[in-house]
């Protein structure tokens, strides 16, 4: 799988998929679905592109119905649910901000009465602000990333928690930026490397009522995120994603999702407490 990508920018985050040179591939059309999560309910946050499309798509051609719940990509988030009820299935699109306690309590009680029930939840809405000196790092850009990527999993995971039962999936999105640092993205590492002490401690926790709690840290992947936030920096470093990999490119979101399928499904039922390395063979040793 090759991908060419030129320079470019976006200047809003999360950034919108149908700005994207080329375009992203979310599940490719050989992926069958063998019913792995029939008559499963799932909830996804940041659902509405990239990553979190890329999961709910397959999630959805495994036989499942789905929630997302994204910022204010209105038309990214339609589309996704045109998608997943293209795989007949059922699709529910919720509107709010991760960062808000009371957003997403509110969110989790819309998930489950529309769905009827749940079993999946995927913490995957996430913000990163390049800064090339910390010195830079506003404290309204620190606290963002914090209200985001940590408090948005906490919230919602804490109010999805007493609707999930025996044999549940908790699935956090990381980065390998957790585990081998990046240099213009502290903040976000900071972030990212959070969530991994919450799913791994979650686990330990949730063992004895056999929900199972995971992660899944990418590697540079061509999502909207990438020319929101490196494109207003230097829209060349975009062009170069992926590029110091072993295999020299980024991944695609299409090569994410059956990440996400394994740790959902019943294949990983002896799983927890763990982290899929989706990175284009970069090591991390962690």
């Amino acid at each position: 799988m090759s991908l060419t990508i030129p320079p470019q920018s976006q200047d809003h985050q999360p950034g919108v998929e149908g700005k994207m040179t080329p375009p992203a591939i979310h599940i490719r059309p050989g992926y069958k679905g063998s019913g792995k999560l029939t008559g499963k309910k799932a909830l996804i946050t940041g659902g509405d592109s990239g990553i979190g499309r890329a999961a709910a798509l397959h999630f959805a051609r495994e036989g499942a119905d789905v929630a997302i719940i994204y910022l204010e990509e209105h038309e990214d988030a339609q589309e996704t649910a045109r998608l997943i009820e293209a795989e007949g299935r059922k699709a529910v699109l919720i509107a709010g901000d991760v960062a808000s306690s009371s957003f997403c309590n509110e969110a989790v009680e819309k998930a489950v009465s529309d769905l009827g029930g749940l079993d999946i939840l995927v913490n995957n809405a996430g913000v990163q602000y390049v800064s090339l000196d910390l010195t830079d790092i506003t404290d309204e850009v620190w606290q963002r990333h914090m209200d985001v990527n940590i408090n948005g999993y906490f919230y919602i995971t804490r109010a999805a928690l007493k609707h999930l039962n025996s044999g549940a999936s908790i699935i956090s999105t990381s980065s390998i930026n957790a585990f081998a640092g990046n240099k213009s993205l502290v903040a976000y590492t900071t972030t990212k490397s959070a969530e991994m002490g919450f799913t791994r401690a979650l686990a330990l926790q949730l063992a004895g009522k056999k929900i199972r709690v995971n992660a899944v840290a990418p590697g540079p992947v061509w999502t909207p995120l990438q020319p929101a936030s490196w494109g207003p920096v230097d829209p060349e470093a975009v062009a170069n994603l992926g590029k110091d990999t072993p295999m020299e490119r980024c991944g695609e979101p299409c090569e994410l999702g059956p990440a996400y399928v394994y740790l959902a499904s019943d294949d990983s039922s002896y799983v927890t407490g763990q982290t899929l390395h989706v990175n284009g063979g970069m090591i991390i040793n962690g």
